[in-house]
């Protein structure tokens, strides 16, 4: 199908616009380097080889990824520098163990004094230590020590203490920008964020150790403040495909976004005013419910509707007002959705389709599991 049309393919479809993710991921290298920080970028939304190349700028190093089948799948294909962001879970402590024994530089994360005890039941071999990072809670409320507690401190001097065990650097997630509309607030997150893991790093300089700091998240980093290059890693990853979600938060604009889904029409249904579509929920991530005055994604070309509801393999879509005129909708005609949430629609699709505009390149194949 390389060279044909995108409206060639059978639906529903995950297409990436390669343009766009080239521009979006060139961008966040430029800022990067202007802040003089170096660029980890997360592999969670797209789980490709191909656009993991193009966000390291074809470096295959200095990743982030969010699974254990991730950092497998790019150690398995000669990238390295990887670092498992994810709290250490106690029943992958080996596998964790075998690639911090097989690559130059395999990287994990804890957040709890267990998680320790559990690397020191597992030294590495060949005179090798845990590299490990400290996930610290900055006011994101999810996984991590947090910034204030002085258990936080505490762990942190036990890790670098003991034998065998690195403490490689303070990691923060400033998710928290998720809930910002606009780059003022975006900033002011971004600031905080920046602030208190500097402040946590100046507790740790004052008891005898140094090691790197590291924040991130798409809209942070899309928007950095001047105080970030006094870090010195970012690790964004959404910033390659973007989505609905990033253009609202004001990551982004609409334009930006590199990702869509292609849908069919299915059915008319005249008397509830409504379309059936080829694409349901294992098409098309639910989070948008709520959020988004068309529905659950933005329909392209067509403001005025609504992807209404979603079943398994339906979506019911409907005129924001007015009747629908179906001769405009056609059966078998194609409709483009530009979803809420990339990372979680791009994870319910096999295989993504990548275009030059509207011309079919190839395919993306991306790692799942965990």
């Amino acid at each position: 199908m390389e060279g044909e049309a995108i409206s060639a393919l059978c639906t529903p479809a995950l297409v990436v616009d390669v343009d766009k993710v080239k521009r979006n991921a060139q961008r966040m290298i430029e800022r990067c380097q202007k802040l003089g920080v170096q660029l980890r970028p997360h592999m969670k939304t797209h789980k490709t080889l191909e656009c993991a190349d193009i966000m390291t700028g074809g470096s295959r190093r200095c990743i982030v990824v969010s699974t254990l089948a991730e950092a497998c799948f790019y150690a398995d294909h000669g990238f390295d520098d990887i670092l498992y962001a994810y709290s250490l879970p106690f029943d992958k402590v080996e596998r964790c163990a075998a690639l911090s024994e097989r690559l130059d530089l395999f990287q994990i994360l804890l957040d709890h004094p267990q998680a320790l005890e559990q690397l020191k039941k597992r030294p590495l071999r060949d005179g090798r230590v845990w590299h490990t990072w400290l996930k610290l809670d900055c006011g994101n409320g999810r996984a991590g020590v947090l910034h204030s507690n002085p258990e936080a401190l505490r762990l942190a001097q036990a890790v670098a203490e003991t034998e065998g065990v690195e403490l490689t650097g303070v990691y923060a997630h400033c998710g928290n920008t998720y809930n910002c509309r606009g780059v003022e607030q975006i900033q002011a997150v971004a600031q905080e964020t920046t602030n208190l893991t500097l402040q946590f790093m100046e507790k740790l300089k004052a008891v005898g150790i140094t090691c790197k700091s590291s924040i991130g998240s798409t809209p942070s980093c899309s928007h950095p403040v001047k105080d970030m290059a006094q870090l010195n890693e970012v690790h964004p990853g959404n910033y390659a495909f973007y989505d609905v979600q990033q253009s609202m938060i004001g990551s982004c604009s609409l334009e930006d976004v590199a990702v869509r889904v292609l849908t069919r029409v299915i059915g008319h249904c005249p008397h509830r005013n409504q379309l059936l579509i080829d694409c349901g929920w294992t098409g098309l991530s639910l989070d948008g419910a709520g959020k988004l005055p068309t529905g659950y994604a933005v329909i392209e070309g067509h403001p005025n509707l609504k992807l209404l509801s979603m079943t398994q393999e339906h979506g019911r879509v409907e005129p924001i007002s007015g009747p629908l005129d179906y001769s405009k909708y056609p059966l078998g005609s194609l409709l483009t959705l530009i979803p809420y949430h990339s990372c979680a629609t791009a994870m319910m699709h096999p295989v993504y389709h990548v275009h030059s505009e509207g011309r079919l390149l190839g395919k993306w194949t991306p790692t799942r599991g965990w």
